[in-house]
């Protein structure tokens, strides 16, 4: 970026005559914003813009979280009001018109609409840490050769809202280029808290990671399509969905929450939107609890859903797995036993031939409800308890009343159940698997 212009808007000076200019229906939207031109070749001194252009009252358009307050992760205050507001108040709002070449630095909270078309832009937000910035997409597109295209350095938190009818596009089509010592691998890369909402469409194409944030990921709606090398959506703390449309192809993890340096964190909460994911690896993947409440799901990858302890309650999954569809493993330290619960929902798995599983746990595996319908070699591998209590389950066109351990023996066939019951025999810890191990996750 050392041979971009630097544009950095520094305040909004809006006098108190034009702040009353919107009212009724239509009106004209009046901004003066200081905007600071800086180049390595020359410099300037701060000129003063005023940027006016015709906008509509905004119609304000909220969504719902239909969230699951008994699950293994506390829903608790998971989304705010604002999170779940597709539209942005725009009455103070700086509108800005994107130059090729020109950066846009954003250092004041506030709203932001970006528009235009533009080639090596960063938008970077860097406020203070009690401070929240939306910045407003309105048919922007950005395409960069190694930078991403929206950078937030600093903010307690940072929309990104997509206004309605709009289509959005940013692309990274080179390699990444670290800034001192972060490694910005993502077209969105934010260090801060991040929401994704809004009414329009937002496509991004990425030669690493779609978007990654350092903090809690949230997506409340927009429609979606990603292209990645890397993974599609990342984040260290967690992810959290409740609506939204997403096209998801990644030539690594769909879905990823992790943190290197501490396995405590790194959960995945859904209970809404519609998912259409092709992944080399992982369709989602989490390092603690992966929790599905609702949503849509079509999933084309290595391994469907991986974490810790995998609790489906709700949704509609249609799997398509070469290795394991749905895995419980060892991740996080801080679980203990590892765990796959249904609860509810319709899960539909189809596995790839050679040492494949449906659902594979390192730990206890159980079914209380919804309708699981699996057509595998090996329908079922776990290490603990296996538990059938509720639901419908058939393996293969046959409805089984049992849980059956397919690799025992060699592997067994999948249509019954082994001399005994399963349940009795595989000394899970006590209680079994009937509520949340070790209480839930703060959002």
């Amino acid at each position: 970026m050392k041979n971009r212009y630097t544009r950095k808007v520094s305040a909004v000076l809006v006098s108190a005559a034009l702040a009353t200019t919107l009212s009724g229906c239509m009106g004209t939207k009046s901004s003066t914003v200081e905007v600071e031109l800086q180049s390595n070749e020359s410099s300037s001194a701060p000129v003063v813009v005023t940027e006016t252009s015709e906008q509509a009252t905004e119609t304000v358009v909220t969504s719902e979280a239909n969230l699951t307050t008994t699950g293994v992760i506390d829903t608790t205050d998971l989304f705010t009001e604002r999170d779940l507001t597709q539209t942005a108040d725009l009455s103070d709002a700086t509108y800005l018109t994107l130059t090729s070449g020109e950066d846009v630095s954003i250092t004041a909270e506030g709203v932001y609409v970006l528009s235009g078309e533009a080639s090596d832009v960063t938008i970077t937000v860097d406020v203070d840490s009690t401070e929240k910035v939306q910045i407003v997409l309105d048919g922007l597109s950005i395409t960069n050769a190694d930078a991403p295209a929206i950078y937030v350095l600093s903010a307690d938190k940072v929309f990104v809202t997509t206004t309605e009818g709009s289509s959005d596009t940013l692309s990274v089509t080179g390699s990444f280029v670290a800034d001192g010592d972060t490694n910005t691998d993502a077209v969105i890369f934010s260090k801060d808290d991040l929401v994704l909402n809004g009414l329009g469409t937002l496509t991004i194409s990425s030669t690493d990671n779609g978007i990654s944030c350092k903090d809690d990921l949230k997506v409340t709606g927009g429609t979606y399509t990603i292209s990645s090398t890397g993974d599609g959506l990342e984040a260290n703390d967690s992810i959290s969905i409740s609506d939204g449309s997403f096209a998801i192809s990644s030539q690594a993890d769909a879905l990823h929450a992790e943190n290197d340096e501490d396995d405590t964190v790194g959960s995945v909460y859904i209970c809404g939107g519609s998912f259409d994911i092709d992944a080399a690896s992982d369709g989602i993947r989490a390092t603690t609890y992966l929790q599905v409440d609702g949503g849509s799901f079509t999933i084309t990858a290595g391994e469907a859903l991986e974490a810790t302890y995998v609790q489906v309650n709700g949704g509609e999954l249609k799997i398509d797995a070469s290795d394991d569809g749905i895995n419980a493993t060892t991740k996080s330290s801080s679980i203990g036993t590892p765990a796959v619960e249904i609860t509810g929902g319709t899960i539909s798995i189809t596995m790839g031939a050679g040492d494949t599983d449906a659902i594979d746990s390192n730990g206890n595996l159980c079914i209380s409800g919804g309708t699981v319908d699996i057509n595998a070699q090996f329908a079922f591998d776990f290490d603990g308890a296996g538990e059938l209590t509720g639901g419908t389950v058939t393996v293969n066109g046959e409805q089984v009343t049992s849980i059956t351990n397919s690799m025992m023996g060699g592997g067994m066939g999948m249509g019954g159940s082994p001399e005994g019951s399963m349940s009795g025999q595989m000394g899970g810890p006590e209680g079994g698997m009937g509520g949340p191990m070790g209480g839930g996750l703060q959002g």
